[in-house]
């Protein structure tokens, strides 16, 4: 191992533990030098898809020029396990590199999860069910409710709920959304439909016309009311199918308006406990 210059204290935040590559190099930071084979892969990265053509271009990047931005680890009793900074360690292995920059943070398995997921989130790394699936490891295995996840993260809770639905969606949609074939939008307009062979004879048809968004939701929306039956119910106008429209929009679940003369009721449909607080607290942000 071979130690570089220090300076003290690493300051606060990722930012300050994994400083910007330019930085590193004009003035130096807390890091060393270790052989690449003491370094074992962090078992809670979120990302899953590591190797694409920005992997390749990155690999060629560090064979000419090494690693200037060090990797973030934590000790371990046989050498360091990685926190953040898979890809360049992958990409430094493929370059054949020897020795890399790394900067140890001792942290427990909640907090080697989070660093590895703000960071892939920093970068924009990780594609919405990598996300979504982060969110429900971290809801799940560590215990934290989603309105932790969203303060830790920066966002809103919404936000978390929406990507941890994503998850509810058949593969071949989940693979759609990675694959970019279908955005967010339409995947969210697809869990309004509660039936999975429902889902994807959608999807087909939003692939098979190159659906919008907006017409995707239409279409959401058109088969809803097909399938729904209401007794004695007063057919809808034109005003209220708009108002379905923008509530289905705005909720991102199945939502009926049932009319008997003038009386009637909207009914907003949830799957889980989750849901419903999702739900819930877009009624409090709007009030």
């Amino acid at each position: 191992m071979e130690r570089s210059s220090k300076k003290k204290g690493l300051g606060k935040g990722l930012g300050a533990l994994i400083p910007d590559a330019d930085l590193l190099v004009r003035t130096g930071d807390q890091f060393f030098y270790c052989g690449i084979e003491e370094i074992t892969p962090n078992p809670y990265q979120p990302r899953q898809n590591v190797r694409d053509k920005a992997f390749k271009e990155l690999v060629d990047s560090v064979r000419e020029r090494g690693i200037l931005q060090p990797l973030l680890v934590r000790s371990t009793e046989g050498g360091y396990q990685l926190i953040a900074g898979e890809r360049r360690w992958r990409a430094a292995q493929l370059a054949g590199l020897q020795r890399v920059p790394v900067i140890i943070k001792e942290s427990t398995d909640p907090e080697s999860f989070e660093l590895a997921l703000i960071e892939n989130i920093q970068r924009k790394d990780l594609n919405p069910i990598e996300e979504g699936e982060a969110y429900r490891r971290l809801h799940q295995e560590f215990q934290l409710s989603q309105e932790k996840i969203a303060k830790k993260i920066g966002k809103d809770r919404s936000t978390v709920a929406n990507l941890i639905r994503l998850l509810k969606l058949p593969d071949k949609i989940r693979n759609d959304i990675v694959d970019g074939v279908l955005s967010m939008g339409h995947a969210r307009a697809l869990l309004a439909l509660p039936a999975a062979d429902a889902q994807l004879r959608a999807r087909n048809t939003i692939v098979k016309r190159s659906l919008t968004v907006r017409e995707t939701e239409k279409l959401i929306q058109a088969l809803l009311k097909k399938k729904k039956k209401v007794k004695a119910a007063t057919p809808l106008d034109s005003h209220a199918r708009a108002i379905i429209d923008r509530l289905i929009r705005h909720f991102g679940t199945k939502v009926n308006i049932a009319r008997r003369g003038k009386r009637g009721k909207i009914e907003i449909e949830f799957y889980s406990d989750e849901d419903l607080q999702r739900i819930l607290d877009l009624f409090w942000k709007s009030s």
